[in-house]
């Protein structure tokens, strides 16, 4: 073993293996190793500035030991390399090492299991990398994006790390033993966080990078978290009301008449989507004029309306399009390995714009301004961003950056940058939202906003996106939504669905955007065209408007609209928290009260910020329900009555409303 301190890192060498410590950001540290001749030079996920911190480095060349302090963080380092972290004294956690050194138990030396495993891949410089570590009995583990299950606690789980539809990958996860650590490396990979053992692997890497960091509650292991990846901007103003969408608005007119009636009735629209094939062919990225002859004027009185515009964006290029060959030649779109050059066949032959090339993020910025944004086009939704394949078979694409098996679960976030980059070279300084389907590790700071993906219109669908909400929000992203009554819904005429809306809806009030979305089937209506492409060609879900249910349903909803408009002032006092300390608006029932210890096990209820406990309803035919209430006065917003906290409460669930209590002041 060779200690040495170097520039205020702690470098141990040992054979072909170069270990850094380094301190990076308050009370943190980044811990990078690499079997080749020197590290890389990306910092990924760790995009921020962070002041120079003055880490205490004390080596020992007789016993072969090393230790690093940043604040209440101490590294130390055996003389098997073996490293475990503090807090404040306290061990949080140890690599799980097992092999013939004395340094555990007997029974196990025999194993020849090693911390940090690396398997070089042939024929280049990449390894499959394993790292270990002992596990904490009683630890729980939080965080890591979102993934279609109903456990919030993810210790247990085994998540892979990879970008799909509905699957988000955010590798930060947050500790009840009061440390946050983060995955630095965008490459497909999988963490086990299991009882006996927790292991992080990656299939393709040139550089073990994560970094770590400790605080007594997990607000303020999040603050640490953005502070060095990054929090999300100030949101636009105007967007906090209903966001109107369905599965396709067809026609200019479509959504005009629609816009129209909202107006109507008094109804105030903040946004209206315009979703998919509204174009000639993927990769065209324009209207398809025979169906939106004039989309400036659209906009115009859509916007006189006071409504923004959403239309939706796909990185997917059909052969056909008259975009296809240029950026073939320019070498824009992902490339496969072997087999077939397709990525994508949904109604196409197609390619994915490769958006780890920056030209390539440039040319799809320059067609959607010339096409959608000149017109007036308020906002993007950034569709099908993982990107969405035919096949995950990740280690058969490429990118500029490199193999998909490297760096793939970074492509959400550099999609979104085509466009962020893109509105901030247009109008210097304008507030950005963009609707997207995945992110990645910082996404956050470019004004994402996450939606949970094609799920299924169920109430099992339900539980598993509020699990996957407040898991987002400790993983660093505060902006999130869902299709509110699910995305796939097979008979819009079922009363269980109607049933399922309006507990959805009612949800949706107490999260960060209120977004009537979905396919509503069957797929009974008539295409507007026989044509193979086109905006009239393709299929469409029934009307999903708040009137498309009767006059029962259109009342509880309007009425929720009305408690939604009562705490805007309220809301965007959070939307300002998160922009100041990546304070999420949803809020897991630990994060708010970390002291008790009853809230550590809560997973169907939850904190809209620090004033309002949420108690969703979960389950079909639900009237009433258990809530736990925290120490303190609550007063149900239903029923005005208050109690005490420290109790469990059964309060009543009717149809028009759902649990919600205000922390009296």
């Amino acid at each position: 073993m060779q200690y040495t301190n170097e520039q205020a890192a702690l470098v141990i060498r040992h054979q072909n293996e170069t270990l850094r410590i380094e301190a990076w950001g308050e009370d943190s540290l980044r811990i990078r190793a690499t079997e080749n001749i020197q590290f890389t030079d990306s910092n990924w996920a760790l995009s921020e500035s962070v002041p120079n911190a003055n880490a205490d480095i004390q080596i020992d060349d007789t016993a072969q030991t090393a230790a690093i302090t940043n604040g209440r963080l101490k590294a130390t380092v055996n003389s098997s390399g073996v490293l475990t972290f503090y807090r404040d004294g306290n061990q949080i956690l140890r690599e799980y090492y097992r092999n013939y050194d004395g340094t555990v138990t007997n029974e196990s030396r025999c194993l020849k299991v090693v911390a940090r495993d690396w398997k070089p891949l042939i024929g280049g410089n990449d390894y499959g990398l394993t790292v270990r570590f002992d596990p904490n009995d009683g630890e729980k583990i939080f965080g890591m994006g979102q993934y279609q299950q109903p456990y919030l606690d993810l210790k247990g789980c085994t998540l892979e790390m990879a970008q799909r539809n509905s699957q988000v990958t955010i590798p930060f996860a947050v500790s009840s033993l009061g440390y946050g650590f983060l995955w630095n490396h965008p490459g497909i990979g999988k963490v086990t966080f299991g009882k006996n053992i927790t292991e992080w692997q990656a299939a393709a890497t040139k550089q073990l990078d994560y970094w770590i960091t400790v605080a007594d509650a997990p607000a303020q292991l999040v603050e640490n978290y953005t502070a060095v990846t990054g929090r999300a901007p100030e949101i636009p103003e105007g967007l906090l009301g209903l966001w109107q969408s369905k599965l396709r608005y067809r026609t200019q007119d479509e959504v005009l008449s629609v816009a129209r009636k909202y107006q109507e009735i008094g109804i105030p629209l903040d946004v209206i989507v315009i979703d998919f094939f509204h174009w000639t062919r993927q990769g065209d990225w324009r209207f398809d004029r025979d169906y939106w002859p004039d989309p400036k004027a659209m906009c115009d009185e859509l916007h006189a309306m006071g409504t923004k515009v959403v239309v939706s964006v796909w990185p997917s290029v059909d052969r056909k399009s008259e975009n296809f060959f240029e950026m073939f030649e320019k070498g824009y779109l992902i490339r496969t390995e072997r087999g077939s050059l397709q990525t994508y066949a949904f109604q196409g032959d197609c390619l994915e714009i490769d958006c780890t090339n920056p030209a390539a993020r440039q040319f799809i910025w320059d067609k959607c301004k010339a096409n959608y944004y000149d017109f007036g086009i308020d906002m993007f939704w950034l569709d099908n961003a993982e990107p969405d394949f035919d096949v995950y078979d990740f280690e058969n694409y490429r990118y500029q950056l490199g193999s998909a098996l490297e760096v793939s679960n970074i492509y959400p976030q550099l999609y979104v940058k085509a466009f962020q980059d893109g509105i901030e070279a247009t109008e210097p300084g304008k507030k950005q939202l963009h609707l997207v389907r995945s992110a990645w590790a910082g996404s956050q700071k470019y004004g994402t906003l996450v939606w949970s993906g094609d799920i299924a219109s169920t109430f099992e669908s339900l539980r598993d996106q509020l699990a996957a909400g407040l898991n987002m929000g400790l993983a660093g992203i505060p902006w999130w939504t869902t299709d509110i009554g699910g995305f796939m819904t097979d008979n819009v005429k079922d009363p269980e669905f109607k049933e399922l809306l309006l507990r959805w809806f009612e949800f949706a009030i107490y999260t960060p955007f209120v977004r009537m979305h979905g396919d509503r089937g069957p797929h009974d209506i008539p295409a507007l065209s026989d044509s193979d492409h086109g905006g009239g060609s393709l299929y469409t879900g029934h009307s999903n408007e708040i009137w498309s249910y009767g006059a029962d349903a259109q009342a509880i909803m309007e009425q929720q609209l009305k408690i939604r408009d009562g705490l805007k002032p309220y809301i965007e006092t959070l939307f300002k928290e998160a922009s100041a300390t990546g304070a999420p608006l949803l809020r897991t029932m630990f994060f708010e009260f970390p002291a008790d210890d009853k809230c550590w096990s809560l997973s169907d209820q939850y904190m809209f910020g620090s004033d309002y406990l949420v108690a969703p309803v979960l389950e079909a035919g639900q009237t009433e329900r258990q809530v736990y209430l925290p120490e303190g006065t609550w007063e149900n917003v239903n029923s005005k009555q208050q109690y005490k906290g420290g109790q469990t409460i059964v309060v009543a669930a009717p149809l028009a409303n759902i649990p919600v209590f205000k922390k009296v002041k």
